[in-house]
Formats: structure tokens, C-alpha cells, sequence
């Protein structure tokens, strides 16, 4: 009589997603992938470079700090193309991305902010709303270049800094806490994405 043999329970989805980027964070590429979304979301896209941050403290704990240097570099980066979308390619390339989010009638709102209190706003950066929206906005406004790259450098800095900073001594809980209930925290995730827009649709 032949034993029944059990077949593994099948991963879903989102957990085989996971697995991938774990296993692929400590890759030959990783870190010029996240350079490339950490100036992408600053500039155009709608992703955060923390998916791909915080999987690559996950895996060495010890480049924490190195790491989030290295995205605070390429967000402020990407930021300024996002400068130069707003500033010198409004007309065709940046009210273009400003339709896609459904910004368009939000962008004076923006303008009427950085005229009013531009430095504050840039301090958005350490908030869910998107970055993107910051940038294009303060390159619209004509906001003062030789502010802007220095508070980009604080506000993006002191998130990836603080994020880095708390994976690095709370990392194994925190590993355990995500893979126990990834579910969970990508719901969570995808929430402050939404607040995010929505935030910046409807607070100017």
C-alpha cells in the first residue's frame, strides 16, 4: 500500500511576490533598482522606493544606513527632473502626468501654496502624498532652486533615514511581524498609497 504523499500548500500571489524581492534584495542590481524607482517616484511614478528599501535592510541589515543614503540621493535626483517636468516641460510632458493622476485642476492650488508657504509644502516629502506632485508643482511655481534641493535632501532624507533606522533595530520582529501578515501590510500599504492622492486632491 502506497503512502499518500502531501503536496505543500501553493503560495499565493503576493506572498511568491515577496519571497522574489527578499531573495533578490541582496542581488548584484538591487541597488541601482532602487536608485532607478527612488528617482522615478520622485519625478513620474506612482511606486515608493520603500517596497524596495525596506526589503534590502530586511536582508543586510548592516548597509541600513548606507541604503537610505543612497535613495535620499536619487530621490533628490529625481526630484529635480520632476523640477525641470514642472519648469521647462509643463507645456507637454508635465501637464500630461498632471492629467494622468487627475491633478489637472489642482495644479493653481499647488502654485497658490508654494507662493504662500513653498517650504513647508516641500516638507510633504516625508508624507504619503506623492512626491511627483511636489516636485512638478514647485518647478510650475518657479520655487527657489537653491531651497529646494536642500529641503528635497531633509524631507526625503529623514524618512528613508527614520524607516532604515527603525528596520535596523527592530529588524527580525519586524521581519516576522510582514511575513506573518503580508497581507495585512500591503492592504495598509495600498491604503496610505490612496490617502496619498487623495490628500493632495483634495487639501489645496
Amino acid at each position: 500500500m502506497s503512502e499518500r504523499v502531501q503536496t505543500p500548500p501553493r503560495e499565493g500571489a503576493l506572498r511568491g511576490l515577496y519571497r522574489w524581492v527578499i531573495g533578490h534584495a541582496a542581488g548584484p542590481y538591487a541597488w541601482w533598482a532602487l536608485a532607478a524607482l527612488a528617482f522615478a517616484e520622485a519625478s513620474f511614478f506612482p511606486i515608493p522606493p520603500d517596497v524596495m528599501l525596506a526589503p534590502m535592510v530586511l536582508a543586510d541589515r548592516r548597509r541600513a544606513f548606507r541604503l537610505a543614503a543612497w535613495c535620499t540621493l536619487f530621490s533628490v535626483l529625481g526630484g529635480l527632473f520632476g523640477y525641470a517636468i514642472g519648469s521647462v516641460l509643463y507645456d507637454s510632458v508635465g501637464k500630461w502626468l498632471i492629467q494622468f493622476y487627475s491633478y489637472g485642476d489642482r495644479i493653481e492650488g499647488f502654485h497658490a501654496a508654494f507662493a504662500r508657504m513653498g517650504w513647508l509644502i516641500l516638507f510633504q516629502g516625508f508624507t504619503p502624498i506623492p512626491f511627483k506632485l511636489v516636485t512638478i508643482a514647485a518647478g510650475f511655481a518657479r520655487f527657489d532652486l537653491a531651497l529646494f534641493v536642500p529641503l528635497c535632501a531633509i524631507t526625503r532624507g529623514a524618512r528613508f533615514t527614520l524607516e532604515a533606522g527603525l528596520l535596523y533595530a527592530f529588524g527580525e520582529p519586524v521581519r516576522e511581524f510582514i511575513e506573518k501578515r503580508l497581507e495585512l501590510v500591503f492592504l495598509v500599504f495600498l491604503v496610505l498609497l490612496v490617502a496619498g492622492f487623495l490628500i493632495a486632491r483634495y487639501a489645496f
